[in-house]
């Protein structure tokens, strides 16, 4: 019988202090290092420095690019020097960055700021997953992987919720106090990076690090990983629909589809911090889900349902697009703790877990480059409605493709699980 059958319907056993205290650190640096005060108010705050709009949007262009640029050597670096190291490095470079704005509130200052917090955030996003996966599996806490996930999610979601509506009144009191109590924040996370436990020796079946020779013998190596895997590619390209879709809603396609149906710009900021609550609480809530289906279906479903929610908005008015929005923001908590949780399943023991993270990553934010531009086009023509249909079906279809390959690979193992889900 699968794991994830066996393991279904268990109570759920309290982890041990040590793993409850790394899982209480790694809560703490990922609200703090993901807690950017100046988030709702750069674009004004940048204005106000005197740059032009063509300018702040060429620095997050810049951005976009320089991140995907440096995932792959950040993922080298913290396979080398170990993950928690990677994200005290990373915490101490968002500190750094934060305090740029400043220094140098100018064209300058603001893109070596952003350049700045693309390699912080690179540093720690395949890092930080590493960390926590291969902390729990040494100590046999596995199972509390997920819900460890979800919950530093739905904590650094309730955080934004609770610190953004100040922003305004505090840039008021003190011009750059956004930028500054970021920088603090980046700090503790850096204390709690710091305090983290470290990780004993190297998985079984993994290479010792002195046979990791170079860069490009750690890319040979980890492109290797990857290509016998037979799971973990498409895993990942399963994981790219809800990273894809959740972007492309929530930056993209958020404000014009609200104008769309004619809801006044002064309520954005409402409907925004209603689909935030409803990811908090689907972050925070992933064992519901996980105790009546398996991960690989679990994400499958909740892919679907963030596909026709969106659809769903072009038959619904203001109030009844909100509500869909909500659900969509719902199920986007849900599904991505259990989706991590299937990648570093996937992922064999390896020195470069947090190198494969970095490529599921590139991968993520190329498939959103693309998407992007085909989101330009449509509202260019003013089609918005037939891309949120359009959207609907291809993800169906991509996922319609990835279950039939994981069930005949199922299949060829002879009914042995894919993946161990938990």
């Amino acid at each position: 019988m699968p794991l994830s059958l066996r393991t279904r319907g268990k109570r759920r056993v309290r982890p041990p202090a040590a793993v409850l205290r790394a899982i209480r650190l790694n809560n703490g640096f990922q609200l703090l290092f993901n807690l950017l005060w100046w988030m709702p108010v750069f674009y004004q705050y940048q204005r106000q420095a005197g740059l032009t709009d063509s300018q702040i949007f060429g620095i997050q262009s810049v951005y976009y690019v320089a991140f995907c640029l440096l995932e792959i050597p950040t993922g080298f670096i913290a396979d080398r020097i170990g993950q928690r190291r990677c994200m005290q490095l990373g915490a101490a470079v968002m500190t750094a960055a934060n305090l740029l704005p400043v220094a140098s509130p100018s064209f300058a200052g603001f893109m070596a700021h952003f350049l700045a917090i693309a390699a912080a955030r690179s540093l720690v996003s395949g890092a930080s997953s590493a960390y926590l996966y291969e902390y729990l599996h040494e100590h046999g806490a596995d199972e509390h992987y997920v819900q460890a996930e979800g919950t530093a999610r739905a904590l650094g979601l309730w955080a934004k919720i609770a610190c953004w509506p100040l922003v305004g009144v505090l840039m008021h009191v003190r011009h750059e106090a956004p930028y500054v109590l970021t920088a603090l924040c980046a700090l503790g996370s850096l204390v709690c990076a710091a305090a983290l436990p470290a990780i004993g020796a190297p998985a079984r079946g993994a290479h010792p690090p002195a046979e990791r020779a170079g860069l490009l013998g750690s890319a040979r190596q980890a492109a290797k990983v990857l290509a016998t895997s037979r799971t973990l590619g498409p895993l990942m390209v399963q994981g790219v629909a809800v990273f894809t879709l959740a972007r492309i809603c929530q930056v993209n396609l958020f404000q014009p589809l609200l104008l769309e149906k004619d809801l006044p710009v002064a309520d954005h900021g409402a409907v925004l911090s209603a689909m935030t609550v409803a990811e908090a609480v689907g972050s925070a809530r992933t064992g519901w889900l996980r105790n009546r289906l398996s991960d690989t279906t679990a994400v499958t479903v909740l892919s679907v349902v963030m596909a026709l929610t969106l659809a769903a908005t072009t038959l619904a008015g203001g109030p009844g697009t909100v509500l869909w929005l909500c659900v969509f923001a719902a199920a986007a908590g849900l599904a991505y703790p259990v989706q991590r949780n299937l990648i570093n399943g996937a992922i064999p023991p390896t020195p470069y877990r947090a190198t494969l993270l970095s490529v599921e990553s590139i991968v993520d934010r190329g498939v959103c480059a693309l998407v992007a531009l085909a989101v330009g086009a449509y509202l260019a023509a003013d089609r918005l409605d037939a891309l949120l249909v359009h959207a609907a079906a291809g993800t169906c279809v991509l996922l319609l493709v990835v279950g039939v390959v994981l069930r005949r690979l199922r299949r060829s193992r002879g009914g042995v699980p894919v993946t161990g889900s938990r």
